[in-house]
């Protein structure tokens, strides 16, 4: 059971919770609805290569770009909100560069975070920021994510998405594949045994549906 949330009530969505959202829903809602977390080697090694960029402040770069760290950002028409690891002042604008410890995959769930970052400084800073970057630990590179109207409407979609999902009864249905084989939650999500569909705890039960 849902309900439709006012503007006035909704709730200012974390930009790394749509990444999360973007991976997996029960993830997201474990982690920022229910307060479970558990590390692994992934996330301490994520905790690691933060650590730099975790220190806040303003420095300049190789280039002279005045570079910020750990730069908070606020959407105020869709209610979002998030910290960017970077943010590199270029002659294109303000341009967030989220950090992450391992590879970058095209399209993935770290897109959409870059996304909602450039949205936030265009709304803030008032300019047609074209595109944010993603940097990969892995292969120490740089990769280059266009904020386009499609990956626009995408983010904006997924917003609203996991605000339903925060004011749902249930928790949404584990995705039991290969992305629970590292997934740190895995001990309190149990996505084997949430095979059946989601059960809504405040909707009475018909009579002869006791035992399913």
């Amino acid at each position: 059971m849902s309900r439709t949330l006012d503007t006035d009530e909704r709730w200012n969505v974390p930009i790394s919770a749509l990444e999360h959202y973007a991976y997996c829903p029960r993830q997201a809602i474990l982690i920022w609805q229910e307060a479970y977390f558990e590390s692994n080697i992934d996330t301490v090694r994520g905790d690691l290569a933060h650590a730099a960029v975790d220190r806040g402040g303003k420095l300049t770069g190789r280039a002279g770009a005045t570079i910020w760290r750990s730069l908070p950002v606020l959407h105020c028409e869709l209610g979002m909100h998030g910290i960017c690891d970077t943010v590199h002042w270029t002659a294109a604008g303000p341009i967030p560069v989220e950090h992450k410890s391992g590879t970058y995959r095209s399209g993935g769930a770290a897109d959409l975070q870059v996304a909602a970052q450039v949205m936030c400084l265009r709304e803030m800073f008032d300019k047609d920021i074209p595109y944010g970057e993603v940097f990969a630990g892995r292969s120490r590179r740089h990769y280059r994510v266009d904020v386009d109207d499609a990956l626009t409407c995408t983010v904006r979609d997924a917003v609203e998405n996991l605000r339903q999902a925060i004011a749902a009864a249930a928790l949404p249905p584990a995705v039991n594949d290969s992305r629970c084989n590292r997934c740190s939650l895995r001990p309190g999500c149990l996505p084997e045994s949430t095979h059946h569909r989601p059960v809504d705890l405040f909707l009475p039960r018909r009579l002869g549906d006791w035992n399913d």
